[in-house]
């Protein structure tokens, strides 16, 4: 009984091969219809917001992770990128630290930032904002491999927060409406 709890309780701490978050009925249907689907909803702190989004791929979890860690690419996924460039550290140490400056949007306006991710090959990136235009960023994208490996479901979840003179349910809807851009450009460009 004891292995039993200590193995539950490892396998619970490391993430296990379980998804980065329950499904919701809705999250589930907008999959069955093949589409990426997104919550945004305010922290209990009220200082910021969370993100939480999914998207199944039918591209391995190698080719998705290739193309999310690439600088080179990132104007794939995020259109309105208008630079990224890594700072320092080094992605197959585990660690880098990038910039991403954006051209203005009509929501947004022009912003830096730069944020620190933490790598675990082909599964996990787990990033935090170091400094820029935002209040608070701080989250993970999840692969998860599906079909044995062909394709991949991909989790993000972000607390977010700005410092901007914008009602917070403006702001909210604009991420509900935006992030499954980000996760559809995403599948396009590994697809």
């Amino acid at each position: 009984m004891r292995r039993w709890i200590l193995a539950t309780t490892i396998v619970w701490s490391l993430g296990g091969p379980s998804q980065a978050f329950d499904l919701t009925p809705k999250a589930q249907a907008a999959l069955d219809r093949g589409e990426a689907h997104a919550e945004v909803t305010p922290d209990p702190d009220g200082v910021s917001g969370r993100v939480r989004a999914v998207i199944d791929i039918a591209a391995p979890p190698e080719k998705v992770w290739a193309m999310m860690t690439d600088c080179a690419t990132a104007g794939r996924m995020l259109t309105n990128l208008a630079s990224c460039r890594v700072v320092s550290g080094d992605q197959r140490k585990g660690w880098d630290v990038r910039e991403h400056v954006t051209r203005r949007t009509l929501v947004f306006p022009r912003m830096r930032i730069v944020f620190r991710s933490d790598y675990e090959p082909i599964s996990r990136i787990r990033f935090h904002l170091v400094e820029g235009d935002l209040k608070v960023e701080q989250g993970e994208w999840r692969l998860q491999p599906l079909n044995g490996g062909r394709s991949t479901r991909v989790f993000y979840d972000n607390r977010l927060a700005v410092d901007w003179p914008v009602p917070k349910a403006m702001m909210r809807e604009a991420l509900r409406k935006d992030t499954p851009k980000v996760l559809m450009n995403l599948r396009r460009a590994c697809e």
